[in-house]
């Protein structure tokens, strides 16, 4: 270890960022020392919780993932520091002495690789669709509650449709996540049960062109709207339609600006897909129960899952043929 010297020129950077060779300031901000090697900790949900960097002539810093440290000749990056996560551990040493004798070497620890901020396809995310693409979507035709009001005059016998219709009829509020809700529910309604793409494409579209607020409860009811309408236009044939939904379905996944909470959050997206929830226990508890009310209403949950997937292109568990030949399954389940 070093002591910092007065005309050292320290930068912020991301505990994430940390790697092998960098000069680091230690917690009591007089001494720094050389990261011998980093090793990621991991919590039980797979996200990166402690950086541990081994330092040169022994010792352990832990940092916090998402903490900030102050690097010699580092890149700034402006983010909160959280010091209180910052703690220097000696690893036990063999014949070592308090007053500094020689330490025994660390252990051998998984040195973590400088990433890339962005990647082509995150960046292609990022920019969203264009003008040009966003046009493909048709402008509804008069107001929401119009739009509505139509699809519902268009199954009058639809029980379904009526009472959403009814609920809907009274004002449009796309600041409601019940709203939304019922927008969406109603767009299923006509897709799922009654197969009018037409009907379910346009109360679809209301949902379709908002923005993410930052509300991840309504963006729940956006995100199923736009998985039903890409799977809709892929069975259609309008494949640059779709393209258009799943721009704007990826989009928010592209808002965070800081490098490593970006690829954190890359990775538990990841995650997710390739571990989707399709209520399987559910589903076989309804059925061993002679549910076919709840088992239907479980199969049409897991039906909004795997046209999800879809959107996203598959996962790493689930392609897209095994996907599409699912959906084909659900939706002939629940339309039975």
């Amino acid at each position: 270890m070093t002591h910092r010297p007065a005309a050292q020129h320290y930068s912020e950077l991301q505990a994430g960022s940390l790697q092998t060779g960098h000069l680091l300031l230690l917690p009591d901000g007089e001494r720094s020392a050389e990261i011998q090697s980093v090793l990621v900790e991991e919590d039980d949900f797979g996200t990166p919780a402690v950086v541990l960097a081994t330092l040169t002539g022994g010792g352990i810093l832990r940092i916090a993932a998402g903490s900030t440290v102050l690097v010699a000749g580092a890149t700034t990056v402006s983010e909160e520091s959280d010091d209180a996560a910052l703690q220097l551990v000696e690893p036990p040493t063999a014949g070592a002495d308090s007053a500094g004798g020689d330490t025994a070497p660390a252990a051998p620890a998984v040195v973590v690789p400088p990433q890339p901020a962005t990647t082509p396809a995150a960046a292609a995310i990022a920019a969203g669709p264009s003008e040009e693409e966003l046009a493909l979507i048709p402008a509804p035709s008069g107001t929401p509650e119009s739009v509505v009001e139509a699809a519902a005059a268009a199954h009058p016998d639809a029980l379904g449709v009526m009472l959403l219709s009814d609920r809907l009829a009274k004002g449009i509020n796309t600041k409601s996540g019940s709203c939304l809700k019922d927008l969406n529910d109603l767009a299923h309604e006509l897709f799922v049960v009654l197969r009018d793409t037409e009907s379910a494409l346009a109360v679809a579209d209301l949902l379709n062109v908002l923005p993410f607020d930052g509300n991840p409860g309504r963006w729940t009811s956006v995100e199923a709207a736009l998985s039903l309408s890409s799977y809709i236009c892929r069975q259609t044939g309008q494949e640059d339609r779709a393209d258009v939904y799943e721009k704007l379905l990826r989009a928010p996944e592209a808002m965070e600006t800081d490098p490593f909470k970006a690829r954190m959050n890359a990775k538990v997206r990841q995650r997710s897909l390739n571990e989707p929830n399709l209520y399987d226990k559910e589903i076989f508890r309804a059925i061993d129960n002679s549910n076919p009310d709840a088992e239907r209403e479980w199969r049409l949950l897991r039906l909004e899952a795997l046209m999800f997937l879809r959107a996203h292109g598959g996962s790493e568990t689930i392609g897209i043929k095994e996907l599409d030949r699912r959906i084909g399954n659900e939706l002939e389940s629940v339309r039975a």
